[in-house]
């Protein structure tokens, strides 16, 4: 059977204290299997930002066990979570996070060097249609080639998991339908395990599993 990725068991977060208490999540637990694609859906503020800060190593939960790549998250620390963040955690956000004074092409570069490796951007970037913005700039491309330079620069670092914030928020229907197959075109054909939130139910149903996030708590 394949190991977990990530394995939760009852996690639980909150923001503020006293009266002011807010719970954010409150007894998660699921797990994501290595090669496995997994949505989370469900509306805005109903957790999936904090859960995801919460995989990558942002936050911390305040009860319950989580471990990725079968450690526990205590065990790596701060400077632990920035190495994985590096190299095998790549998290792609919906408005692309680009580097707005590099090329696209410095910026997957970049994200490549941070991992400590070398890359060819024209060759990542004509996997996924757009060869010819290599050159732009950030804000001189569309929502949709935005996107498919954040992720060329998520494979750049060469990861073992992808985790995705909305990543077709930002789009139009028309773009949407574009990135959606390349993401999991080149996502398989790299091997990679995601997980995804989102509110939208087409790219839900692209991934292996759907689970949904209301109130904090998931239901299948």
């Amino acid at each position: 059977m394949t190991e977990p990725v990530i394995q939760a068991d009852g996690i639980c977060k909150h923001y503020g204290r006293g009266e002011t208490r807010v719970e954010v999540l409150r007894d998660l637990s699921f797990e994501l299997c290595a090669g496995e694609s997994l949505a989370i859906m469900g509306p805005s503020g109903c957790g999936k930002s904090t859960l995801l800060n919460l995989l990558n190593g942002l936050m911390q939960p305040d009860r319950g066990s989580l471990e990725v790549f079968g450690l526990p998250y205590q065990r790596l620390g701060d400077n632990g979570w920035a190495r994985w963040r590096r190299h095998r955690i790549a998290t792609l956000f919906q408005d692309g996070n680009l580097i707005p004074t590099l090329s696209v092409s410095r910026n997957i570069a970049f994200r490549a060097g941070l991992a400590g490796l070398k890359v060819e951007p024209l060759e990542l970037l004509q996997t996924l249609g757009i060869g010819d913005v290599a050159q732009r700039y950030p804000d001189q491309l569309s929502g949709g080639q935005r996107q498919r330079a954040a992720l060329a620069c998520a494979f750049a670092m060469q990861p073992e998991l992808i985790l995705a914030d909305e990543p077709t928020g930002s789009l139009d229907e028309a773009s949407a339908r574009l990135v959606m197959p390349l993401f999991f075109k080149a996502m398989h054909e790299r091997g990679l395990t995601a997980l995804i939130v989102t509110h939208n139910p087409v790219l839900a149903q692209c991934c292996d599993r759907v689970l949904h996030l209301s109130k904090g708590a998931l239901s299948p």
